[in-house]
């Protein structure tokens, strides 16, 4: 098993101009959880260690994170994380970018077969992220792409546990997919990207939604109508941590601190109560993955 402090990777300035955290938001009273963050990736001028990111969530009210993955280097770090404190859960997967990589040089089914004794340990409660990805990935790797999903729904299944979907510029696949492959009995559209009519596909196919900081986007209409249209029940919030920082702090690092910046946002876009969104959330986090504790 990968120790969770030896495999960390760095995340490129990319252009940002404000490199620095954020200060913290106002603490929520009814604590709720990330339902998926990258907390292997290094952000920012001063980078946090995992201990860092937990403390500042809890600070918060943010109770804890699922740890998600893209290869086998992270799928393993996530375990290590989720049986090293128990403020992490950990889901694992060969990413759909990943999967043609994997495929090309002949180690797509070995990859798969790690993931899979990976996905036996207790406190790994979900196969992701998995799924399409047609922005990224040519044409050519799309065959690689739809085995590896295919694999990964068959995983979800025999282990009895949630499916993270990473879903880019794929909709109509992935649902045509899940709906001839079976979808788990616990199907999150990580950082959901469809819209309403896409939302109500998913709604009526008992699917959970995540919504992300981009849902507070300018341009993002999209995710809003469709937050409008998925039943509360089905409604979970991540950070996708260290990506997509909620506006008014969009380019700076992203961290499961800054949960309740995109809760409070959902709450007055919905016209809910915050601490009524927030016990919801928290219990559609523990339906999907089970206790913490």
């Amino acid at each position: 098993m990968t120790d969770r402090n030896t495999y960390v990777q760095a995340r490129p300035a990319e252009g940002r101009k404000d490199l620095r955290y954020p200060p913290a938001p106002d603490p929520l009273t009814v604590p709720v959880y990330d339902n998926h963050a990258h907390l292997e990736i290094l952000d920012g001028e001063e980078p946090l260690d995992l201990a860092e990111q937990l403390d500042r969530a809890v600070a918060v009210g943010i109770a804890g994170v699922v740890q998600a993955s893209g290869d086998i280097e992270s799928s393993r770090w996530a375990v290590a994380a989720a049986e090293q404190d128990a403020r992490v859960l950990a889901a694992v997967a060969i990413h759909p970018n990943d999967a043609p990589a994997y495929a090309a040089d002949g180690r797509l089914e070995e990859a798969v077969a790690v993931i899979d004794e990976l996905a036996a340990y207790p406190r790994t409660r979900a196969i992701g992220e998995t799924g399409l990805d047609y922005f990224r990935t040519d044409e050519a790797g799309r065959p690689a792409q739809h085995e590896s999903f295919e694999a990964h729904i068959t995983l979800a299944k025999k282990h009895g546990i949630a499916m993270q979907i990473h879903d880019r510029d794929a909709h109509d696949d992935v649902l045509e997919t899940l709906a001839r492959v079976g979808a788990p009995e616990r199907t999150v559209f990580h950082c959901f990207s469809g819209d309403e009519d896409m939302a109500r596909v998913c709604a009526d196919a008992g699917y959970y939604l995540s919504f992300a900081g981009n849902v507070t986007f300018k341009n993002a209409q999209n995710l809003r109508d469709a937050l409008h249209v998925t039943p509360v029940e089905r409604i979970l919030v991540e950070t996708d941590a260290p990506f997509l920082t909620p506006v008014p702090l969009r380019g700076r690092p992203n961290a499961p601190y800054l949960v309740p910046i995109t809760v409070r946002f959902m709450a007055a876009e919905l016209g809910l109560d915050v601490d009524e969104l927030c016990a919801q959330l928290a219990a559609n986090t523990l339906a999907v993955y089970g206790s913490f504790d």
